[in-house]
């Protein structure tokens, strides 16, 4: 931080943030200016370091556009420092909803207005040009849709390696499903940058409005089909008796647009071609229905809590019946 002229004296007032489940957020000052420490966890995954450089790559990027997002302050890519790579942001001000609603945000009227503000955040980062932006070799777009169906399926297959797992047969239409996605995939798509974990959990709101302050949590961005994102938003919406990521609970959910008014905004917004759209919502439910299912077999071959392992695997069955319900 000396090097690069970011504050003087000593670093204090140290805070840790909430922010994903892994990785390591730290909220700091050094003289008169606060940063935000993003960091691997304290125990790094082999290819930790390597995501937090595409992360800061991504910050970098979107710098000048009009995506809201924490404002990239420095990269150190020398492991020697702190043993991992890190970077320094800006602090958001702003909150998460799943920590609890403002007063201002219990409006039904804001809540609504804060359902488009979360579509207006994935339309703004796919119409970013990633070539022009310097991101031209950031993703593999080309055959990206081909690539899903195959790997998620794979995904399913390697469970059978956990002792105890009783199989893809406690799944609804897992085959079924994978089959309708091969059938109708979209024939092509226009590249652009995704998020890849878009939802009500991984953005922050402005205190005193229903508009973003940033999205957050860019671990798996990537340059690939930006429907993606919408997609993954509407299979992770809650409904009125279901939250898919059973994590959300933001109550009172008095006000926030169905899911359908998020397509129709979304294509009010986008230029994109919203004709294959339930292909979309299909394929991530099906996507975050296998993620979920690894914890339950994890947990079934005592490699994670069963408590968790089954409330998951209970998701992952609804989210396979919510994609069934939208097969044609």
């Amino acid at each position: 931080m000396s090097a690069q002229g970011l504050g003087s004296g000593p670093i204090a007032e140290i805070v840790p943030l909430s922010g994903g489940t892994q990785n390591i957020l730290l909220r700091l000052r050094r003289g008169e200016r606060c940063f935000v420490l993003r960091r691997p966890p304290r125990h790094p995954r082999p290819e930790s370091n390597s995501t937090m450089l595409r992360e800061a790559r991504m910050l970098a990027a979107l710098g000048a556009t009009r995506v809201p997002h924490p404002r990239l302050i420095a990269t150190c890519p020398d492991e020697d420092i702190l043993g991992v790579v890190f970077y320094l942001m800006e602090p958001v001000e702003g909150f998460s909803p799943t920590g609890g609603l403002p007063a201002l945000h219990r409006d039904p009227i804001v809540q609504h207005r804060m359902g488009l503000a979360l579509v207006e955040g994935i339309v703004a980062l796919g119409a970013v040009d990633h070539v022009e932006v310097g991101l031209g070799d950031f993703g593999k777009p080309d055959r990206y849709l081909e690539r899903q169906v195959q790997r998620w399926r794979a995904q399913l297959a390697s469970y059978s390696a956990h002792r105890g797992w009783p199989g893809a047969q406690t799944l609804p239409a897992t085959a079924r499903i994978a089959d309708w996605l091969e059938a109708h995939r979209p024939g092509r798509f226009e590249p652009g940058i995704l998020h890849g974990d878009y939802h009500l959990g991984n953005v922050m709101y402005r205190t005193d409005s229903a508009e973003l302050a940033a999205i957050v949590d860019w671990e798996l961005t990537t340059v690939g089909d930006p429907l993606i994102d919408l997609g993954w938003l509407l299979a992770t919406w809650p409904g009125p008796d279901f939250d898919p990521l059973a994590t959300l609970d933001i109550r009172p959910w008095s006000g926030f647009p169905s899911a359908s008014e998020l397509i129709e905004h979304y294509r009010s917004q986008s230029r994109r071609d919203l004709g294959a759209i339930e292909w979309y919502a299909v394929l991530a439910c099906y996507k975050l229905a296998i993620i979920l299912e690894g914890t339950y077999a994890r947990a079934c071959a005592g490699l994670a809590d069963p408590t968790t392992g089954e409330r998951l695997h209970l998701s992952a069955v609804n989210l396979l019946e919510r994609a069934v319900r939208r097969l044609s």
